[in-house]
């Protein structure tokens, strides 16, 4: 059974047909140009090297992954996700962008088991994640990134922020006018609330915030204690 079920809607896995008129695109949120070149741009500016692997944690259907890797050298880029639906769909996307030559190491896994690869990395990042999930799972997730994350690496992950920790009330996210919660999907925690679950990982917190996301998502930075 999986851990994720009902959790969030991220589980439906979608049709052959769904996936022939690109449904998978809209599924994880849209923007998929934007998006897409948004994250590696931020990225790259912080410091993501072609030759640096990198693991992209709730990989979906590769929107960000097929910019990923046009940059990163052949064999560098790493994705998880719990659909295997989408998984399908970003491989299709990744064949009909010519990249299969770029060699994506790809997993479905629902419980974060980052270590099926066998690598560590220099880079892990997950968009539109941690939104998605309570507190037990972001810790699970950060466990999980802690095991196998180089010394010098770094986890960056977004989330949407509330002003106050326990803010119980919904919360209308702007720009994008997302409505978050405290305890249902789309989630939102405050920053304190987000440090203290890193520190239940073995993680410190630094907030990056504003990184240009066109729905309001902010951007934290998790590294290992020094």
């Amino acid at each position: 059974m999986s851990i994720m079920k009902d959790v969030n809607s991220y589980s439906k896995e979608l049709t052959s047909e769904e996936i022939s008129k690109k449904a998978h695109r809209d599924f994880v949120g849209g923007l998929w140009d934007e998006l897409g070149k948004l994250q590696l741009e931020f990225l790259i500016k912080s410091g993501l090297k072609p030759n640096h692997k990198l693991l992209d944690i709730g990989c979906g259907c590769l929107r960000g992954g097929l910019h990923y890797l046009k940059y990163l050298d052949v064999g560098n880029y790493y994705g998880l996700d719990l659909n295997e639906s989408l998984i399908e769909a970003g491989k299709i996307e990744v064949d009909e962008a010519g990249l299969s030559h770029k060699k994506p190491n790809l997993i479905v896994d629902d419980a974060f088991k980052v270590g099926a690869f066998g690598e560590t990395f220099d880079f892990m990042v997950s968009v539109s994640l941690f939104t998605h999930l309570p507190f037990n799972m972001i810790v699970r997730c950060l466990t999980r990134a802690r095991e196998n994350l180089l010394p010098h690496g770094v986890y960056y992950s977004t989330y949407f922020q509330a002003p106050t920790s326990s803010y119980l009330e919904p919360l209308r996210q702007e720009p994008g006018e997302i409505v978050t919660h405290y305890d249902s999907d789309p989630f939102h925690c405050s920053v304190d609330e987000l440090a203290y679950l890193a520190k239940l990982a073995g993680l410190e917190l630094s907030v990056v915030g504003d990184w240009g996301h066109p729905r309001n998502q902010k951007m934290a930075a998790f590294r290992l204690p020094k």
